[in-house]
């Protein structure tokens, strides 16, 4: 049964927050369609999208209006528990063209660098969130930028969007660089037409896109010899290695670590009729029955992770012309999580995500979140026998975070551009050109070439345990793939008891906060 108008309109900005594998049902389940062949390293139309700066725009007066104001430069102060920080913030935008020297795009970017730094070796870190359709606020505000909203469990719609300084700010170690995608934040098309659109709402158009951009940045401040980070959040998994290849291999620019935080790396594993997504799923599920009872930590996972790898897999395999083993999978599952025994039966124990959120607490007319399991809201249609429900644990974020965004931007930095601020733009996934081919889209290819081009790269990887958009195991069996050679003492793995944004706990922020500085040292 269709989502309701409402829901709809929800699960599509959601989605384009965090580039969800397991849809459910909606027509956004085109974000499963496979990738082209990863191995074509052509130059492509993606390649078109810079051009020298100062060369001629074809068509001044429709860019010039469309564009976004000249940027603008304040000075900040920041008084934290054992340090006070002094530093610069820049907020604006960097414009791309074509390969034709025509503008293409303003893509806005806010930065902050402390002052006295010296920028020959002080790290500067690019950050970027997912969707696609997500602005860097995310990340911004809930994570490493100087300023933060809390967006703990507490956090409701109408909750007033005051920011607050950041005890875990990354600027202590690294000048930091927030890209807004175009069609995010205030990014925006200067150019009309279809192929515009065609070009950057596309995979490889959008790698090319943040290469350029991050590249510009560099030669433009002159940080060209400075340490060089890259992190991105959820699809940012997808973006992450690519941009570094495309960085490495295309724009002449080596990064020295990569930060993926709650990432997508592999479409092929979580999504359609792999099997292998109810065992990336399971650990996550566990999790969320147990946190019911109390504090979970990986290690209280040890027994299902186990058994996820051995028996969970052997059972499945054998289908449900296997009744015996059927039934069998079908109790553990049911033990493990929580759902009813004849439900997880009638589910042959095959759960996906929406129908896990939905049947768990179903009783009290509950659902879980997708993004934290961990957190419950009320089922708007409980009594419907199809699902009508967004997000527990995301769709209240949306007003705060949008509204602190535009008053940081517009009020902190002074810089105010016209139009509306786009948090989460719904209509870049719809749009959104996925490739076409036999190999779904995937990012491990690119992770692993970026750790051969460059033995001395850094990867930090971290992930939630109760994130059912994009679970840590799935995330982990696709990292046990790599070749020891590549990622022996230069991969690292980090999972906290959270959601998908789980940096919103205190404890987990201050240690994602460690994690980092520890790798840039």
């Amino acid at each position: 049964m269709p989502l309701s108008p409402r829901s709809a309109v929800t699960a599509s900005m959601l989605i384009a927050a965090l580039a969800l594998p397991q849809l459910g049902s909606s027509a956004l389940a085109q974000e499963a369609r496979p990738a082209a062949p990863h191995a074509d390293r052509a130059k492509s139309a993606a390649e078109q999208t810079d051009t020298v700066a100062s060369r001629a725009e074809a068509s001044p007066a429709r860019a010039e209006l469309n564009s976004l104001p000249p940027d603008v430069t304040t000075k900040h102060s920041l008084a934290l528990p054992g340090r006070t920080l002094a530093f610069t913030a820049t907020a604006g935008s960097i414009r791309l063209y074509n390969g034709k020297g025509e503008p293409q795009a303003d893509i806005a970017v806010t930065t902050y660098k402390l002052d006295g730094a010296d920028p020959r070796t002080r790290p500067v870190t690019f950050l970027f969130n997912g969707g696609p359709g997500a602005s860097s606020a995310w990340l911004q505000l809930g994570a490493a930028g100087p300023w933060r909203l809390p967006i703990g469990s507490s956090v409701v719609a109408s909750s007033p969007p005051v920011l607050q300084a950041n005890a875990e700010t990354w600027l202590d170690f690294t000048d930091l660089v927030f890209i807004d995608p175009v069609g995010t934040g205030y990014s925006r098309f200067v150019a009309s037409g279809d192929e515009v659109r065609k070009h950057f709402y596309a995979v490889e158009g959008d790698i090319s896109a943040m290469a350029v951009v991050i590249r510009r940045w560099l030669e433009k401040n002159d940080r060209l010899a400075s340490p060089k980070y890259l992190a991105g959040e959820s699809y940012g998994g997808i973006r992450g290695p690519k941009v570094v290849d495309n960085l490495q291999t295309k724009q002449g620019v080596g990064v020295n670590g990569l930060i993926l935080v709650s990432p997508v790396l592999d479409f092929r594993d979580l999504s359609g009729s792999s099997l292998l997504q109810y065992a990336a799923r399971l650990p996550s599920m566990t999790a969320v029955a147990r946190q019911q009872k109390g504090k979970v930590t990986r290690a209280d996972l040890a027994d299902v992770e186990s058994y996820a790898r051995s028996e969970f897999l052997t059972d499945l395999v054998k289908g449900e012309a296997d009744k015996e083993a059927t039934t069998r999978l079908a109790d553990r599952v049911s033990a493990l999580t929580g759902i009813d025994k004849t439900v997880s039966r009638r589910l042959a124990g095959r759960f996906d995500t929406r129908e896990f959120q939905r049947e768990f607490d179903r009783d009290r007319g509950r659902v879980t979140g997708r993004f934290d399991g961990a957190k419950l809201g009320l089922d708007p249609f409980p009594d419907s026998s199809g699902s009508h429900f967004g997000d527990p644990s995301a769709d209240s974020l949306i007003a705060p975070l949008t509204s602190a965004a535009v008053q940081l931007t517009r009020s902190t930095l002074n810089w105010k551009p016209d139009g509306s601020y786009e948090l989460l733009n719904g209509s870049v996934a719809e749009q959104w050109d996925f490739g076409r081919g036999r190999q779904p889209l995937e990012s491990t290819t690119q992770l692993r070439e970026i750790l051969s081009v460059d033995p001395s790269l850094q990867v930090l990887v971290t992930g939630g345990l109760f994130d059912l958009a994009a679970p840590y195991f799935g995330t982990q069996m696709v990292l046990d793939q790599l070749p020891p050679t590549l990622a022996e003492k230069r991969v690292k793995f980090v999972v906290y008891p959270g959601g998908h944004m789980f940096y919103a706990d205190d404890a987990a922020r201050q240690s994602l906060h460690d994690e980092v500085k520890a790798m840039m040292k």
